[in-house]
């Protein structure tokens, strides 16, 4: 009897010795993607723990775009899923003990991609936008002007609202305030030849000559490969009467772009008038041999050109 109780004993103590340890700790693991589900390696994935004592964790993804932690203890905590080029994905998420914690899977999108998404601050924006830009192509001014007036509350350094709103008050001829939207435009885009254009023709219109060439001038110095502003530099001076300095610009924009057309014609028509006739024929016939499309002025060069070789 005392050796079955013995035995029985030895049993006991086998069996107390071959149970396994329950885990005091959990796991997390998850994976990161892209907007195509295609994994995201080397993604770095933070941890945070928010049971009230400070602990972190830092993990990067592998080739699969797969992540572990382990040791953690069990409670609430927030992952934030990161990488250069990509906006940041944060979940809170429970980790239990035992089997791993599964993770809900990061999906990590470009800014463009983010701002794409239904719902995102751009989103929102851009649907303002388009709505105030369908109102004021309807000739609904005022109701156009309170649909831009609105977006500046949330977002007021967009530069295509303020130029969009000089153009109505040009329309409602309110020309100071008009002034004053092309010229935060321009601040808030300094590289813009479109804004710096209608500013300039503003001041023209306004009998402002100076300011405008002014304009034009800073407009031109700034992007001296854009064609479009070395041009507008030269109607602007052509207006003022000063032809030899637009006959500069023009040949600026040639340089710019040897293909555009218009420029040929007025550097052609500007020579005519400064009385260099060779160069005024050579730039005239270039016009005509770049198949222009302004019926008007080509039917102005072709009789120009009649004329000078008479």
């Amino acid at each position: 009897m005392k050796r079955a109780l013995m035995t029985a004993g030895l049993l006991l103590a086998i069996g107390l010795v071959a149970a396994p340890a329950r885990a005091q700790t959990g796991t997390a693991r998850g994976k990161v993607v892209d907007a195509q589900g295609q994994p995201v390696q080397d993604a770095k994935v933070l941890i945070e723990f928010l049971g009230g004592i400070t602990r972190k964790f830092e993990v990067k993804t592998n080739k699969k775009g797969e992540f572990m932690q382990v040791g953690m203890q069990p409670g609430q905590y927030r992952f934030t899923a990161s990488k250069e080029s990509f906006q940041p994905a944060m979940i809170e998420f429970r980790v239990q003990l035992g089997d791993p914690t599964e993770i809900p899977p990061f999906k990590l999108l470009t800014g463009r991609q983010a701002a794409e998404q239904p719902g995102s601050a751009q989103a929102l924006l851009r649907s303002a936008f388009q709505k105030a830009v369908e109102l004021q192509t309807a000739g609904k001014l005022d109701e156009a002007e309170a649909e831009y007036k609105a977006i500046l509350e949330k977002s007021p350094d967009v530069p295509e609202i303020y130029q969009n709103l000089g153009q109505i008050y040009v329309a409602k001829k309110d020309y100071p305030a008009a002034e004053t939207a092309f010229s935060k435009a321009l601040e808030l885009n300094p590289g813009s030849t479109d804004v710096a254009t209608q500013l300039a023709k503003l001041y023209h219109e306004t009998g402002q000559s100076d300011k405008a060439i002014e304009v034009m001038a800073k407009a031109a110095g700034g992007n001296p490969t854009d064609p479009k502003a070395q041009f507008n530099q030269g109607i602007f001076l052509l207006n003022a009467n000063k032809s030899e300095e637009a006959a500069a610009a023009f040949e600026a924009a040639i340089k710019a772009d040897p293909n555009m057309a218009e420029a040929y014609f007025r550097l052609g028509t500007t020579q005519v008038g400064l009385g260099k006739i060779p160069e005024a024929l050579a730039n005239l016939e270039k016009y005509l041999s770049l198949n222009p499309t302004d019926a008007q002025n080509k039917a102005t060069a072709e009789g120009l050109i009649k004329a000078l070789k008479k």
